[in-house]
């Protein structure tokens, strides 16, 4: 398991950066996820995605033991004979090369539902990944709920301590809405304030931030201390804010209180001295 006070470090890629699409916490079902890929695919891509996903699920199926009885506890983890890698974790990471870097992702996160990887599996793939490979790693833990249960954890309190704005983004999917504690989960929306990923990322916000005053209290603090130092207070603090001081058992659509505009403005900047002649 990873250091949880040492990030593991990314290695470099041959398809770059994840691709920076507009997030969304609900993720698609993998059926949608696949016609999504296919439909920018040509013919020789979707080809090699229709063999790399076949090897995924023969896999998975090889883990499994026979009927009757249990699954394996990890069913990704199966290896080829060869190389003492399954043939579908040289897809996962060659997957830019052949289906280009914006489907990518998308491609990664299909491979690991059709493998059925669990924790290990992916541990080892987020630890030994590019940037890419990571977010892709979070990207799919919201379809593994059965394969990847609390143990993957880590992975997602590691991507937390990064300074990728992608990784931050997917590491506070549908995953963390049900397993980072009161304590993770308000540290992970003041990650996003500080680091500039909109709070629409952040799944089941409204459900958790709702009523939530320690976070009301982190948030204007926050505020507080970016006024004093004369920076601007993003915009979606005010939103969460808002949710934060509405009682739980409150109706739906709050609005802005008295309470809840108690932000600090954003202090003027101080007048510079005369520039040198």
């Amino acid at each position: 398991m990873l250091n949880p006070a040492e990030p593991a470090l990314p290695r470099s890629g041959d398809d770059g950066p994840a691709e920076r699409r507009p997030v969304s916490p609900a993720p698609l079902p993998p059926e949608e996820v696949r016609a999504r890929v296919e439909a920018r695919l040509d013919e020789a891509r979707a080809d090699w995605l229709r063999r790399a996903l076949a090897d995924a699920a023969a896999s998975a199926a090889v883990s499994a033991s026979p009927a009757g009885e249990p699954v394996s506890a990890d069913p990704g983890a199966a290896t080829s004979a060869d190389t003492g890698t399954a043939a579908w974790e040289r897809h996962f990471a060659s997957a830019g090369r052949h289906c280009g870097r914006h489907a990518a992702g998308d491609v990664r996160v299909l491979l690991l539902h059709a493998a059925r990887a669990g924790t290990a599996t992916l541990t080892r793939l987020y630890r030994q990944g590019t940037a890419a490979e990571r977010t892709a790693v979070l990207n799919a833990l919201p379809h593994l709920q059965l394969a990847a249960p609390a143990g993957c954890l880590p992975l997602v309190e590691d991507a937390l301590r990064a300074n990728d704005t992608g990784l931050v983004a997917a590491a506070v999917g549908p995953y963390a809405a049900v397993h980072l504690d009161a304590h993770g989960w308000r540290h992970a929306v003041l990650k996003c304030l500080f680091s500039g990923v909109p709070l629409q990322a952040v799944a089941g916000l409204a459900e958790r931030a709702r009523g939530d005053g320690e976070l009301a209290r982190m948030l204007r603090d926050f505020a507080h201390e970016r006024s004093e130092a004369g920076r601007q207070v993003p915009e979606d603090l005010h939103h969460v804010l808002d949710i934060a001081v509405t009682p739980a058992h409150a109706p739906e659509g709050p609005a802005r209180t008295p309470e809840s505009r108690e932000t600090p403005a954003p202090a003027e900047a101080a007048p510079q001295p005369p520039e040198e002649i």
